[in-house]
């Protein structure tokens, strides 16, 4: 079990600079909403016990330089849950955020709704949504920090429904709280690390380094920008200085592709942004090492990246690119994408778990996307697997990459040729970075000048 902190002492944990915001409820019937016998008592024993007269403490804070509005729950005020006065805070701080324009972090402990209050309290969870959605359309990023224990409708809502979830180690998170889960439930499965293993939250975060990674976040997700990320220049393979040359064949782009020594996408961001920060799974209880997501910052402005890392893609990686791109399209954060995949996983259980609609739906969120999105084909670019990811008009290719209508092999065997007519069927497809420039395909190659480049007849 994580260490319970206060609100105080988690809202200490991540800044110094905090101003509490005036309690806007008024006051309540005796003995709460419904008449609960001994409701007051209990009050009064949370307010002694824990110096606070409800469940949460709301105010304004800088984070690194950032300014934000701070939600953080008392779970010894009567389990941190939420009643009608908790709804009246929250409201009122969502409010003030979209007022003056500053980000939300809810640090969020709390067991979920009080009985006390019943119904009414339960309702408050749809107005912390509609209270979320409004500061969602404003354009102002919500990154929540889940403490121990995190569970109910406070999960549902705050935790869960944020831009962004950080976890501190071994916090209890779940829909279902200890004591209404089955008797042989497994505990692990409600932990943040099993949360982030489903796809359910970003990151891991050790006490220690929450300020840090707080403020990194804030920073990367406050600064729009209109202007497109520039392609990144192709990188050398290791130890080689010199630049890449362009493949002479179809077959040599297709083998370059492939090489294991040939820079992956790792290598491309590390050069490409001096810090970043990842976002991680679908928000579906999925997660695909194969594609790295999150935001970067790179000369002083914040791009977001969606990168392919040379295996084929699993739903779950489009799915949490789609996530990835519609965040920063709301964010107005241009995007950068890494296109290099073989294509998309094609095994029963990728098809079990949606690899059509997942791939449709990241069709759809660069297709409707406002901020700017760049694309670089950094290696193989296999079908429609690839392309989802690639920004219509502005993709770039470097030379060790190829972007193929089917696999040349495939190809063949369609066709009916042998295998060792793969290497012709390559050329025939014109699948070469230059070829692609030729054929419109790509806007240009990284390291060479616009339009300088141009494609010779296909071989043979």
């Amino acid at each position: 079990m994580a260490e319970r902190l206060t609100a105080r002492q988690a809202i200490a944990l991540v800044t110094d600079d905090f101003t509490e915001l005036a309690d806007p409820s008024g006051k309540s019937k005796p003995d709460g909403p419904l008449g609960w016998r001994g409701y007051d008592t209990a009050r009064a024993r949370a307010a002694e016990r824990t110096g606070e007269h409800e469940s949460v403490v709301c105010g304004t804070a800088t984070l690194g330089g950032t300014r934000a509005v701070l939600i953080s729950f008392e779970f010894g005020f009567l389990g941190g849950s939420l009643g009608e006065r908790t709804g009246d805070r929250l409201e009122s701080a969502h409010a003030h955020a979209r007022a003056h324009r500053l980000p939300v972090v809810p640090l969020v402990a709390t067991g979920g709704s009080r009985m006390q209050e019943g119904m009414l309290a339960l309702t408050q969870l749809q107005r912390v949504a509609r209270q979320s959605a409004l500061t969602r359309a404003a354009g102002l990023p919500q990154i929540a920090v889940v403490r121990d224990p995190t569970t109910g409708g406070g999960w549902a809502t705050l935790g869960a429904g944020a831009d962004v979830v950080l976890a501190l180690p071994g916090a209890q998170t779940g829909f279902a709280g200890s004591r209404v889960r089955p008797a042989d439930a497994d505990p692990a499965a409600y932990t943040a690390e099993a949360q982030f293993a489903a796809g359910s939250a970003d990151a891991i975060v050790p006490p220690g380094e929450l300020r840090a990674t707080l403020s990194l976040w804030l920073r990367l997700l406050t600064t729009p920008s209109t202007t497109e990320a520039p392609p990144p220049h192709a990188l050398p393979a290791p130890g080689d200085g010199t630049r890449p040359a362009l493949p002479a064949t179809g077959w040599e782009a297709v083998r370059r592709a492939r090489d294991d020594g040939r820079p992956r996408a790792e290598r491309y961001l590390d050069a490409y942004f001096e810090r970043r920060a990842d976002i991680s799974g679908d928000r579906c209880g999925g997660r695909d090492d194969g594609v790295l997501c999150g935001f970067g910052e790179r000369e002083g402005r914040t791009v977001a990246y969606a990168a392919q890392t040379g295996t084929a893609t699993r739903p779950a990686g489009y799915r949490t690119a789609a996530r990835l791109v519609r965040l920063a399209d709301r964010l107005a954060i241009p995007v950068l994408t890494l296109v290099d995949t073989p294509g998309a996983a094609n095994d029963a259980e990728a098809e079990r778990q949606g690899a059509g609609p997942a791939i449709a739906d990241l069709f759809a969120a660069v297709a409707e996307a406002r901020t700017p999105i760049t694309t670089l084909v950094i290696g193989e670019g296999g079908s429609g697997g690839a392309l989802a990811l690639a920004a219509p008009g502005n993709t770039w290719a470097t030379p060790d990459s190829y972007f193929s209508v089917i696999a040349p092999e495939l190809a063949a065997a369609i066709l009916k040729r042998p295998p060792e007519q793969a290497p012709a069927t390559a050329d025939e497809l014109r699948v070469r970075p230059q070829d692609l420039l030729a054929l419109g395909v790509v806007r240009g190659i990284a390291g060479h000048e616009e339009g300088t480049v141009t494609a010779p007849p296909p071989p043979g």
